[in-house]
């Protein structure tokens, strides 16, 4: 026994990923193990420690605190405050509190080994139970009502625990303790296999067997999960996946497929160790696998692509199906084109009835709507695509604490949003494009969820400097205080910086689409000196005009026909852009171009990508955004190939790139029949080439040694590699996005960083 006159207290505050985690339950067992009393609770945000022991003891327990966290617990700061001991003689597990401060909540977590060994153990008693849960795994940000992180604060308060399960709950040595999702076949939700009109065919374990044998025969389900609905169908059978893609309007943009194991990925795609990593964490993202030799998976998958979207199951419903039908399913959004995902069962009977022909549904209500993440690996490193289940809602810092609340509306494409207190910035999961009502009121809805959450009232607004986006619409309607407009490369470079903690200037490569230029101009090839707080052009590609504005990024062949207009003579070259395509809409468009009506002038690498595609008679039309330019990188490879001539000159105050020599260059040797794959490759060799030598040439005149690599263009492996190797080469500094894809996804996030940062110099 201690010496009473030996004890000490400590007060310790944990802040960080640190609730829903099963910390509080490790905190319990590490003071056991050191036989120290006191208690641990949660306090909004944090976990605070009341701990009474000798200080040798009180020193190894604090180590340990930090060194043995659980797996999915991320500590950001440990406060230690002495405390004077209150003679307590045990350690306690004490009720919630509540307070102000930092609320981090934590994201929905993968079945962990346990509960599936669980699963699938005949004898035990959550055997097949599609909801099984502990501390390590389960649903946490689309059940959580509100904080702090309690049972009766979330979905599952209807729930009332049986006996069995209240044990568990309140013994701390179990891996069931405070586990706020806790459940089993007697007291949890329940699953049923319905019709599109309601109707219940059947009912528990029946009915996810049922559902495994019409999927076998080629029917579409709709499966409730964990943020919503996917849409599901049997991946190796080409006529359930175009029947999919006839009933959801999506022509050919690549679906997702799951299997239950990593062994089971690898006979879909190639998989790495970093890969490997990514399919099998508690994210569980969609990961991009080069296609396998001899795969099943059907061709109408992912058309036209080397790749494909691979994931592995995450909740115990989707294992047990899986297990049942015996082969990958396609498991898509549950929405109707570009619509939000479903999540309540009367909203998907309605939304989805055209699509599903059944529906399995459960009763455990769906709080927060939240897709499915994707990411693929780039020089053996993650590269996030879009950021939701799994990622958000984690807190990110920005470098610069704002002294205001903010938020920062995001995008008109890819659209998240960002809610700011002092340095904790709150980045939405993904939201989409805001195309429509019903992506505005998701907009709202989880806005609304994020304020209820993290409690926070902005004061200022951050937007787009396009007047026209519906996300500009919706900052101007909050009627706050002030709104703040920020330039949309500017965000993607200051998002990446701000990512890395960087608030010095930085040489920008910010690689996109479209984004509205201070000129007036549409910008997406820009390289930008620039630093949290402001920003100046240095480079760019030379202006392009765009006939049907919008419509060109559908339409391949008009970016050819604009570049065609900027050097007449080189019409020969580029004579596969226009094959088939219909006279009088060329003529149109030539007069759009003639006239300055509807054709706006563009420096835009999404956009050459495009033209590119159009010449080398790889794709004339799109269906979806970005779909030429994937095309072009499959077809690329990783085949070595020397760059062509891209020339740089000097205009006024800026370096211009010129792409129309590549772009005839590669249509006239297309022509003389040269491989179009291997044109491909040249055509990224020529670009990654002439990006680095601007950066290297922007970076020398301004004495920077740091370049950030951002805009959606930088989903391109090729692309994000080969500039990055001969940055690196030179021994520049490079930035590339980590915790937010390099695409629109992390505007919001830069949005944040810029007005913190004007913000805080005013202050």
């Amino acid at each position: 026994m201690m010496n009473a006159h030996t004890i000490t207290g400590r007060l310790l505050r944990v802040t960080g990923v640190v609730q829903g985690v099963g910390f509080r339950p490790f905190v319990y067992r590490l003071a056991a193990r050191h036989s120290l009393a006191g208690w641990v609770r949660n306090v909004a945000g944090t976990v605070e420690i009341h701990v009474e022991g000798g200080s040798t003891e009180l020193d190894v327990f604090e180590h340990e605190l930090q060194t043995e966290a659980p797996p999915f617990a991320r500590i950001n700061a440990l406060e230690l405050v002495p405390a004077t001991p209150a003679g307590a003689l045990d350690f306690r597990i004490v009720e919630s509190a509540d307070a102000d401060g930092i609320r981090p909540v934590t994201p929905d977590l993968a079945m962990c080994a346990e509960c599936e060994a669980e699963l699938f153990d005949p004898a035990n008693r959550r055997f097949r139970h599609p909801f099984i849960t502990c501390t390590n795994c389960g649903p946490r940000y689309t059940v959580i009502r509100s904080l702090p992180y309690d049972r009766e604060r979330t979905s599952m308060s209807v729930f009332p625990t049986c006996p069995r399960c209240d044990v568990e709950y309140h013994t701390p040595t179990d891996r069931r303790h405070h586990a706020e999702t806790v459940a089993c076949p007697k007291c949890g939700p329940r699953v049923w296999l319905a019709q599109a009109d309601g109707i219940s065919l059947t009912e528990g374990d029946a009915a996810i067997r049922v559902a495994g044998a019409q999927l076998r025969l080629g029917r579409i389900i709709a499966i409730r999960g964990i943020g919503g609905f996917h849409l599901a169908c049997d991946a190796t059978n080409d006529i359930a996946v175009r029947r999919l893609r006839e009933r959801k309007h999506r022509d050919a943009k690549p679906f997702a497929v799951m299997v239950r194991s990593i062994d089971e990925a690898r006979n879909l795609g190639v998989v790495s160790a970093q890969e490997a990593l990514l399919l099998g964490g508690a994210e569980r993202p969609v990961v991009l696998l080069e296609n396998a030799v001899g795969s099943r998976v059907a061709p109408s998958v992912s058309p036209g692509l080397d790749r494909v979207g691979v994931m592995i199951a995450y909740t115990p419903l989707h294992s047990l199906l899986l297990d049942e039908v015996g082969r990958p399913l396609v498991m898509t959004s549950g929405n109707l084109s570009d619509e939000p995902i479903a999540i309540e069962n009367d909203e998907a009977r309605s939304r989805l009835g055209d699509i599903a022909d059944l529906f399995l549904l459960h009763d455990r209500e769906i709080l927060s709507r939240v897709d499915d993440s994707v990411a693929r690996v780039v020089d053996n490193a993650p590269v996030l695509l879009r950021r939701a289940r799994g990622y958000a809602p984690l807190t990110l810092r920005l470098p610069v604490s704002s002294p205001r609340t903010l938020l920062a509306v995001g995008p008109h494409l890819k659209n998240t949003f960002t809610l700011v207190r002092g340095n904790a910035a709150h980045v939405s999961p993904h939201i989409g494009d805001l195309d429509s009502i019903e992506s505005l009121e998701h907009f709202r809805a989880a806005l609304a969820r994020y304020e209820q959450l993290f409690r926070i009232a902005p004061e200022v607004a951050v937007r787009d400097l396009h007047p026209g986006y519906l996300s500009t619409r919706v900052a101007e309607d909050l009627g706050l205080d002030r709104t703040i407009a920020v330039q949309h490369h500017h965000a993607h470079i200051a998002a990446v910086a701000a990512e890395h903690g960087v608030t010095t200037s930085v040489v920008g490569l910010a690689f996109d689409g479209t984004g509205l230029g201070d000129d007036g101009h549409v910008w997406g090839a820009e390289a930008l000196v620039a630093d949290l707080s402001g920003y100046r052009r240095a480079a760019h590609f030379r202006y392009v005009p765009l006939p049907g504005g919008d419509l060109a990024a559908r339409e391949p062949w008009r970016v050819a026909l604009g570049y065609l207009s900027l050097e007449p003579g080189i019409a020969d070259e580029f004579a596969l852009a226009f094959s088939g395509i219909k006279s009088e809409g060329r003529v149109i468009a030539e007069r759009q171009i003639e006239r300055r009506f509807n054709a706006p002038l563009a420096s835009s690498m999404g956009r050459l990508f495009d033209a590119a595609s159009a010449i080398l008679g790889i794709r004339q039309r799109a269906s979806y955004e970005g779909q030429a330019a994937m095309e072009l990188e499959a077809l690329a490879g990783a085949q070595p190939a020397e760059p062509l001539t891209l020339p740089l000159r000097e205009s006024g105050d800026f370096l211009v790139l010129d792409p129309v020599p590549l772009l005839a260059a590669l249509g006239e040797q297309r022509q003389r029949g040269v491989d179009a794959g291997l044109l491909a490759a040249r055509f990224h060799e020529s670009v990654v080439r002439a990006a680095a030598a601007v950066a290297i040439i922007v970076a020398d005149g301004a004495g920077i040694d740091t370049v950030a690599l951002g805009g959606g263009s930088f989903q391109n492996a090729r692309l994000l590699s080969g500039v990055r190797a001969r940055l690196e080469a030179r021994g520049i500094r490079v930035l590339v996005p980590r915790q937010l894809g390099p695409n629109d996804g992390a505007i919001s996030f830069g949005q944040a960083a810029v007005a913190a940062s004007l913000l805080s110099r005013e202050d």
